[in-house]
């Protein structure tokens, strides 16, 4: 993952810090319970109280295997 990408990861979840705005998705019958996507990547996360718990960052083709 290059540095921009990195970059780019991170803007978005901290965009996420006051609503789970952007392309954020709840996700059925998974653990974590949301997903955002950022391009061909994927951050799985869940809301514990008022804090964002990353689980992982993967390319949506890794994301869903466990």
């Amino acid at each position: 993952m290059g540095c921009e990408l990195q970059k780019r990861i991170l803007a978005k979840i901290e965009g996420m810090q006051n609503n789970l705005q952007g392309d954020v998705k709840r996700l059925t019958n998974f653990t974590p319970e949301y997903r955002l996507r950022v391009g061909d990547y994927r951050v799985l996360f869940a809301v514990e109280e008022q804090n964002l718990v990353i689980y992982r960052v993967k390319h949506r083709s890794k994301a869903y295997n466990n």
